[in-house]
């Protein structure tokens, strides 16, 4: 009989080299409007660089919560997009078991609260999938797209 477990994107590790924090979100699946909205906003050159990064993931379930007359609107707006998008990024390779409860900076420039009980979350979205492994990082996957307040 096998148990129901929590389904983690992984990325091609069969190798030993890991791929990048862009490669690795395409591979998964699982972040295709992410990985869209990243190259709207010109990213990808950034999330590829040496790092190390955390992302902060919105799924694509997450970004199904958004109305769709707003993602479209974001998606339109370079500056507004870079600025959520840098937003689900701290600078460093913080895995989630060295998560500390309290304010992190963002790479966007703006703090988030980072909180430990019940599972970790990320101003407010809770982690779906964590430590996804990349060469320049590491992803959380989380189930709700963060806005800068």
């Amino acid at each position: 009989m096998t148990t129901a477990t929590t389904s983690t994107p992984t990325p091609a590790t069969t190798t030993s080299t890991l791929h990048n924090i862009v490669e690795t979100a395409v591979a998964a699946g699982n972040f295709t409007t992410l990985v869209t909205a990243v190259k709207a906003a010109g990213l990808v050159e950034t999330l590829s660089g040496a790092g190390p990064f955390t992302v902060f993931a919105p799924t694509d379930e997450a970004f199904a919560k958004v109305p769709k007359e707003a993602l479209e609107a974001l998606l339109k707006d370079k500056d507004a997009l870079s600025k959520t998008l840098t937003y689900h990024v701290v600078a460093g390779k913080v895995m989630a078991a060295d998560i500390k409860a309290g304010a992190v900076k963002t790479v966007q420039g703006s703090d988030v609260m980072l909180a430990t009980e019940g599972g970790v979350t990320v101003g407010g979205a809770k982690v779906v999938a964590a430590d996804v492994q990349t060469s320049n990082g590491v992803i959380h996957a989380i189930d709700t797209v963060l806005f800068v307040k």
